[in-house]
């Protein structure tokens, strides 16, 4: 891995089960703005971490990880301005993200010192028109009754696509 790639923000995500996975995919590649569209569908936990510290990170959650997958009921469909998300409903996700920003405050951005509520976005940058049309076809559709959770995934983002570096499994 080359200097630049060492430094560049590290991403941490939680694992989706691979239904929820390819319900959410499937809504994002359909209703993202294709030009916009660089990654698949996730649930954010940190959004941009300081490169030089994989090593910290990576221990820390090690150390915080749940003791077992987390099962996550799935929301219904809501307005992002402009854009439209899914909620989950998932303690166990919110308490490990206070466990680390509590660790990991000196180094987190103000986006990620802020309480977590965990979504999935499947369309953003949109006209609020556009969303709008979204979410009430999106609120007539069924969706998953819950998405489970095994792990987090560490990446690098590089200005496009997330590098993957690893994944910590829950347990």
């Amino acid at each position: 891995m080359s200097h630049a790639a060492e430094q560049a923000p590290i991403v941490v995500s939680a694992r989706l089960d691979a239904t929820a996975q390819e319900f959410f995919d499937t809504l994002r590649r359909r209703h993202f703005p294709a030009d916009r569209l660089v990654v698949g569908a996730h649930l954010t936990l940190f959004h941009a971490i300081p490169g030089d510290a994989l090593g910290e990170v990576l221990a820390d959650l090690r150390d915080c990880v749940p003791s077992g997958p987390v099962t996550a009921p799935v929301r219904p469909p809501r307005s992002l301005g402009r854009g439209v998300a899914y909620d989950l409903d998932a303690p166990a996700l919110v308490e490990l993200h206070r466990r680390l920003r509590e660790r990991w405050a000196p180094l987190l951005t103000r986006q990620d010192a802020q309480p977590l509520r965990p979504h999935v976005t499947v369309q953003n940058k949109v006209t609020p028109e556009q969303a709008r049309r979204t979410l009430e076809l999106l609120a007539a559709q069924e969706r998953p009754a819950a998405a489970v959770s095994d792990g987090v995934e560490v990446w690098r983002y590089v200005g496009g696509p997330w590098e993957p570096v690893t994944t910590v499994e829950f347990g």
